[in-house]
């Protein structure tokens, strides 16, 4: 078992600004990551809301943020954390690697995409089906593809796709959608982009790949089929809290805390996408982090 002050579960943006905060204080910890450093950040096409950076592309982010975990000399601990417990005053995380223990906890696990759970949506998972645009559009190269979705992230990766794909197809079961007016624009602008709102996928198409997918008007009830090769949903995210094993007051399945980033569990925060929040961006993020380790800081003073 590992044992530090304190422990961060997640190394995106507000679980890597933490870890800075706690190692310019001098404070031990142990930064846990399960996947990549960056989380979401690394499978993001462009960011352009950034303080600093006029464009970034989201790799691009992600590694410069690796580079200062290095000058820091900030090691990464890759592990998938099951299960968290709290027993006096003290935390027990159980890893599919490694058991840990510490005196407080930064739960930064982000969240994970949502699904629409049609019939066999399984069989067409990594076979048409894809969440990441970044990492598998270079697949569908000069071919035709769709994603679902209104926000800013579906828009966002309908552009990028554009460049290197023939067609994109964007399937949104409003006519109005949540992602920034200037997102609107740009999408609008694009000829190879072509939109249907309001419609919702309704079936899949395809043997052991994807070929087409059929949609239905919201409104009409009209049915129509688009023969396309990839599928990229954008439809929400699912919160990653389910391994926390106390009786913590959640909304909706995120964690709700206080102005500090504590939850209803003494000297367990919640910072980044985790968190009930009203925007979750980077800069948002980096805030959570830095406001969580800074309390942290406080009550070792004291």
């Amino acid at each position: 078992m590992l044992e530090s002050k304190v422990l961060i579960i997640g190394a995106g943006p507000s679980g890597i600004t933490a870890s800075i905060y706690l190692k310019r204080s001098n404070i031990p910890f142990i930064l846990l990551e399960k996947y990549m450093v960056g989380g979401k950040l690394s499978l993001t096409s462009s960011i352009e809301n950034y303080p600093g950076f006029k464009q970034e592309d989201g790799v691009q982010l992600a590694l410069k943020m690796q580079d200062q975990l290095n000058y820091n000399n900030i090691e990464v601990t890759y592990d998938e954390i099951v299960s968290l417990k709290k027993e006096g005053n003290y935390f027990f995380l159980k890893g599919k690697e490694d058991n840990y223990k510490g005196e407080f906890v930064i739960v930064a696990s982000g969240t994970k995409e949502k699904r629409l759970f049609l019939n066999h949506e399984d069989k067409y998972l990594g076979h048409g089906i894809s969440f990441c645009a970044i990492c598998d559009g270079a697949l569908y190269k000069n071919k035709e593809v769709a994603i679902v979705g209104g926000g800013n992230s579906a828009l966002e990766e309908a552009l990028y796709l554009s460049s290197i794909c023939q067609k994109v197809y964007i399937v949104h079961r409003r006519d109005k959608f949540k992602a920034d007016a200037q997102l609107v624009s740009k999408v609008k602008q694009k000829a190879n982009i072509k939109l249907f709102t309001p419609y919702v996928i309704i079936n899949y198409i395809g043997d052991k790949h994807l070929s087409g997918i059929e949609i239905e008007n919201v409104e009409t009830k009209q049915k129509e089929k688009i023969l396309v090769v990839g599928l990229f949903m954008y439809i929400g995210l699912e919160p990653n809290a389910k391994f926390i094993e106390e009786d913590i007051i959640l909304e909706d399945g995120f964690i709700k805390t206080d102005m500090n980033m504590e939850s209803s569990i003494n000297n367990l925060f919640a910072v980044g996408d985790i968190k009930v929040k009203t925007l979750r961006q980077v800069v948002t993020a980096t805030n959570d982090g830095a406001i969580a380790a800074t309390i942290i800081k406080k009550r070792l003073e004291e």
